[in-house]
């Protein structure tokens, strides 16, 4: 299975590390071209503005949004704000939303850096991707500076809350969204989501 990581900015090199040890052959996307021939994809946590307007200026806009009508693709963070239909505070002429996902997010829902956060999350779906080796029960998440889902239309699933509620992971058909970092923990469930539950069968 080969995925490409959006390599533009943010946390690519630790999603391509994650998917080494899962077996799949991960490859850097920076030019549209690098969308050819891949099983799915997956947009990084960074800065969802710079982000966008590099994928602007690389002539990626188009062909992402192409891409995902199709093939897999995950976002994680700011990868969620930009595979969203519609976000908070968005204004004309500001970033470029690739789309696909029926959720309105709220691009910085629990404030600024200093406001980053770890929190255990229930998330019953990722049980069907779970191998002995992994941790059990809840998931570890890292959120900084991160969006939340405020609306879900009525194909999405939801993945995951927090305790008080609040959306943060959602999953519609092929496409997958997290609000938080699953990049930066050791625990492997997400993208072995990704990879079983969403690219083996689309």
């Amino acid at each position: 299975m080969k995925i490409g990581v959006l390599a533009l900015q943010g946390a690519f090199r630790e999603h391509i590390a994650k998917l080494n040890v899962l077996g799949a052959t991960a490859t850097e996307v920076r030019l549209p071209a690098d969308l050819d021939d891949l099983d799915g994809l997956i947009i990084p946590g960074g800065e969802s503005t710079t982000m966008g307007r590099l994928a602007q200026s690389y002539g990626l806009v188009a062909p992402l949004a192409t891409f995902s009508r199709s093939r897999p693709v995950w976002g994680t963070c700011a990868g969620l704000i930009l595979l969203s239909d519609r976000a908070t505070g968005q204004k004309k002429g500001g970033q470029p939303l690739i789309g696909g996902l029926d959720v309105l997010v709220d691009r910085n829902y629990f404030g600024r850096q200093v406001d980053s956060f770890e929190v255990d999350l229930e998330a019953p779906a990722l049980a069907t991707a779970a191998r002995p080796e992994d941790p059990t029960g809840s998931f570890h998440a890292i959120f900084i500076r991160a969006p939340a889902v405020l609306e879900v239309g009525p194909a999405v699933e939801v993945l995951a809350r927090l305790p008080d509620g609040v959306i943060v992971g959602v999953r519609q058909g092929h496409l997958m969204g997290v609000a938080f970092h699953p990049e930066l923990g050791s625990d492997l469930r997400f993208h072995r989501y990704f990879l079983q539950n969403i690219c083996a069968n689309a």
